[in-house]
């Protein structure tokens, strides 16, 4: 397979590998520099590490796998054994959850919205999160939990680009993630607001591509998109 060949030829090859001073940049500037956190929803474990696979010969070494499915946390697992690939858990909800999350083996979690019990269960733990909010009472919250990035979801259904714009007012020291809604005619536009370190995004890795197993397209439309967003 095309992503098989070219694995080992892009596998340190993007600047996420690369060390500053000596020390692995730390989680956030990690996704800055990745600019894109594909976000994915694995029903069969079998399909794991081919996707990961896919996403790293693609250039982008990095999911949000959602506990949307029985097969999230055997996924993570699988994910989490290959040592290029930053993998994380997402529609997290509760502490729950994010107890799984850490036993699998996810090196950051993701959430919907704002549970305060959830992001402290998370800065407890070391793991790094990014809650969902959508509103100046969320965002509030997450500044009196020191978060300095939050998710803002669902991104388009919300207001996009406008309403971060608005959030960003008020509340100069904390960046943004926007996920939903994100795709290829609109990630540059969201990329260029300095609030913003990445987006969320699905359309590399849509559902039906990887229940037909057609990790070579993910592949390539993953590609595309790294080329997109570092021009």
């Amino acid at each position: 397979m095309l992503f098989e060949n070219n694995l080992m030829e892009n596998k340190y090859s993007h600047p996420f590998y690369k060390r500053e001073g000596g020390l692995v940049m730390d989680m956030n500037q990690k996704i800055e520099k990745l600019k894109i956190v594909p976000v994915v929803k694995i029903d069969n474990i079998e399909d794991a590490k081919p996707l990961a696979e896919a996403l790293i010969a693609g250039g982008l070494p990095i999911a949000e796998v959602t506990f949307r499915t029985e097969a999230a946390f055997e996924a993570i697992q699988a994910m989490a054994e290959i040592p290029e690939m930053l993998v994380g858990a997402g529609t997290v909800i509760n502490v729950a959850q994010a107890k799984l999350a850490k036993k699998a083996g996810a090196k950051f979690i993701v959430s919907p919205g704002f549970n305060a019990e959830v992001v402290k269960y998370a800065k407890e733990n070391n793991i790094p999160i990014f809650p969902g909010v959508c509103t100046p009472t969320e965002v509030m919250a997450a500044i009196e939990l020191e978060l300095p990035v939050v998710k803002f979801f669902p991104a388009e259904a919300y207001g996009g680009l406008s309403t971060i714009q608005a959030l960003a007012g008020p509340f100069g020291n904390i960046r943004f993630m926007p996920t939903g809604g994100i795709n290829e005619k609109n990630i540059k536009e969201y990329l260029a607001n300095p609030k913003i370190i990445a987006c969320g995004g699905s359309w590399m890795v849509k559902d039906s591509l990887i229940q037909e197993k057609k990790f070579d397209e993910i592949q390539r439309l993953t590609a595309s998109a790294v080329k997109l967003v570092q021009e």
